[in-house]
């Protein structure tokens, strides 16, 4: 074959709208790649990536013969993929979804309704809160409502609706009062309701020492953008959890931050007050 023949064959390659179409992909790509991150849908793709890879290889290779396998996928496998596919991986496209619906300008301002100084005094009443209940071995879950509302789990509580206050959160979670067992929503500057039940997360790789408030804290933060601040009952650590993947072993300092951060709130507005 000579160079005229090849280049005739890589030039629709080479146009503008080629590569366009090649970075919109790859884009997309590394954008669903970001939202199933350390969910169990990475191994259900990987499974169905492995799945599609073999069947694309024996109908390449033999495809005449195996007209068996060729009927099978053709009648079944396929159509199986494309029904169950939405089925398996639901919260994830879920998350995908609600990610498209958020715009950058209320991302950046997720406690548009509050003044900055009211959204910093709420980081510092949960970092000392949470590190009190902590030093006194008592377990807490708190969520932090952003752009997923979250009023349909609060719902299912006790609604508050009062300011955040340490003295009220510490009433919560203290050892047999009626609210400390399940979680505590919070929407702005107010704890929305108390004694909420939230969905567990069906990832069971964490470490087994983690009981039923991780999962908790894991499973909402799996289905929404809200952020999951807990502590440890049995160790008196902290974690935030945020987009499935948790951060454990939190000073108050560091959890601050962490807040200020996800929050978008400066630091130096945070460590001033």
């Amino acid at each position: 074959m000579d160079l005229t023949r090849i280049w005739a064959r890589l030039n629709p390659l080479t146009s503008p709208f080629a590569i366009l179409d090649i970075i919109i992909v790859a884009i997309l790509f590394y954008w669903l790649l970001g939202v199933i991150r350390g969910t169990r849908a990475v191994q259900l793709l990987r499974g169905v990536g492995i799945l599609l890879v073999l069947a694309i290889v024996l109908g390449a290779v033999a495809g005449d013969q195996l007209t068996t396998l060729g009927w099978l996928l053709t009648t079944i496998i396929t159509p199986a993929l494309i029904v169950g596919v939405p089925i398996l991986f639901q919260p994830e496209l879920r998350r995908a979804l609600e990610s498209l619906g958020r715009s950058s300008e209320l991302l950046s301002r997720p406690m548009a309704g509050l003044n900055r100084s009211e959204v910093i005094t709420t980081i510092n009443t949960i970092a000392r809160t949470t590190q009190q209940l902590s030093q006194q071995g008592v377990g807490a879950l708190i969520v932090i409502e952003r752009m997923s509302q979250l009023q349909e789990y609060a719902d299912r509580g006790v609604i508050l609706d009062s300011r955040v206050s340490m003295p009220l959160l510490m009433n919560i979670f203290y050892p047999n009062s009626p609210l400390h067992d399940m979680a505590v929503i919070v929407r702005g500057n107010r704890i929305l309701a108390a004694n909420v039940v939230l969905p567990l997360s069906e990832d069971v790789a964490g470490p087994r020492r983690y009981g039923t408030r991780h999962r908790a804290a894991k499973g909402i933060s799996e289905q929404s953008d809200a952020i999951a601040v807990v502590v440890s009952e049995e160790t008196g650590a902290i974690s935030l959890m945020q987009d499935g993947r948790m951060v454990s072993y939190l000073t108050e300092a560091r959890l601050r931050v962490m807040l200020a951060d996800l929050l978008r709130i400066s630091l130096e507005e945070a460590a001033a007050k």
